[in-house]
């Protein structure tokens, strides 16, 4: 979604769209998402609008108005609770899924009380699934990770958009774990073939580790459909099944529930040592060079076609040293998203990184950990500090690598955890 500049804005759009927030003069359309092979609706889309007619009828010129007048997240949920309030008064019920877009910044900010009566009811009545945009990577990548960890608390299933508009936001697909992936067809047909390829192998990739169901937007001509299947697609969107409206009335017969993946919530919070530990045999080494196969990883990770994320537990944020600040400084300019933790490390220890503080009782300060992932690429260095004394090069660790990119996304959990919530 483009976003127009302040050049562009005028007092009087800026006092109509004060007045349409206020006024929750905001309209849903519906487009609807088929199965591909039989053709049938299994969903539908919610787009906003603005009062037809105006200058702020378009979602660019709506959320355009909103990013100058600092109200993104209360228009995200007013576009959500206008689209379940219609949605619920058709009988969009299940077996349908009801996809609604979302801005980062709003499941991080409360819901106004006014529309909460409107969101509590699509808990109950309604299948959600809340599109986030993969763009979101590359400007907050902890904000992305929050969100989505909201909706699911919610109970709504995750579908990721805009999938490889951003190369390097391919790398977060792991620990997005979305039930839908969502292409554009348009992006691929506007790449070189080696790219489009890149794209599709690392979306099928992560469908077959995962079951997440493929969906390709923009289908336009039965050549599209074709082409989407080809990609991998099994669910369709585009103007070739139908353009954005009010939902239909009466409803469609349903063709069959689209399937979302299983999320279960759980209270354990294991360490990235204890994660891996439990499925592997630990060995001991001194710190001198534990530092050289971690340097060894770091570097593995490094590729500019496919960037990785880089999480890295220092125990201590006084072992942030220059010589490391230095070095994390150049991964950040490669990875998708680095992370860098220990006790009194700053938000932001150095240029490209996000930083987080453990507190004094956190387990974490007791690991040294390194984790380096990506759409191919998995490593993970866990260690556990013996505890010796004296020179620090040569303080003991048990330690264990492992390259299982199941072990590797669950020891890199714990560490963004805290890098999600240090905000």
């Amino acid at each position: 979604m483009s976003t127009p500049t302040a050049s562009q804005a005028s007092p009087a759009t800026a006092e109509g769209f004060r007045r349409v927030l206020d006024d929750r003069a905001v309209q849903p359309v519906f487009q609807p998402l088929v199965d591909l092979e039989s053709r049938h609706v299994l969903g539908y889309e919610a787009l906003a609008r603005g009062p037809i007619g105006s200058p702020l009828e378009s979602p660019a010129a709506l959320f355009g108005a909103a990013y100058r007048a600092g109200r993104v997240a209360e228009l995200d949920w007013a576009c959500r609770a206008a689209a379940f309030a219609e949605a619920a008064r058709c009988g969009l019920g299940p077996p349908f899924t009801l996809f609604v877009n979302s801005e980062p910044i709003s499941l991080s900010v409360p819901c106004p009380e006014d529309l909460r009566p409107a969101i509590e009811t699509a808990k109950g009545r309604l299948r959600v699934v809340v599109e986030v945009t993969e763009r979101a990577v590359a400007g907050d990548p902890a904000r992305l990770l929050a969100t989505v960890a909201q909706a699911r608390q919610a109970g709504w299933g995750i579908a990721l958009d805009d999938v490889g508009a951003a190369p390097a936001s391919l790398a977060v697909l792991p620990f997005v774990r979305p039930d839908l992936i969502k292409l554009d067809l348009r992006l691929l047909q506007g790449r070189t073939t080696a790219e489009a390829a890149h794209i599709i192998n690392t979306v099928r990739a992560q469908a077959e580790r995962t079951d997440a169901a493929v969906i390709a937007e923009g289908i336009e001509t039965i050549k599209h459909a074709r082409e989407a299947v080809a990609a991998g697609a099994t669910i369709g969107q585009g103007f070739l099944f139908g353009h954005p409206a009010p939902l239909p009335s009466p409803m469609p017969s349903p063709g069959g529930a689209i399937p979302l993946l299983r999320n279960p919530a759980t209270a354990e919070r294991p360490t990235p040592w204890e994660v891996v530990a439990t499925a592997r045999e630990p060995r001991r080494a001194t710190k001198e060079l534990l530092l050289e196969m971690s340097m060894h990883l770091e570097h593995q990770g490094l590729d500019a076609a496919e960037p990785n994320v880089l999480l890295a537990c220092f125990q201590e944020g006084s072992r942030f040293t220059p010589a490391t600040r230095s070095r994390f400084e150049f991964l950040a300019t490669r990875a998708a998203f680095t992370g860098a933790l220990g006790h009194g490390m700053p938000v932001t220890p150095v240029a490209g990184v996000r930083g987080a503080d453990l507190a004094p009782d956190d387990p974490l300060r007791g690991e040294w950990d390194l984790v380096v992932i990506g759409p191919h690429f998995a490593a993970a260095l866990v260690a556990k500090d013996c505890g010796d004394g004296g020179p620090d090069a040569q303080r003991r660790f048990d330690y264990l690598i492992t390259h299982d990119r199941d072990l590797v996304i669950r020891a890199a959990e714990p560490l963004l955890r805290h890098l999600v919530q240090e905000r």
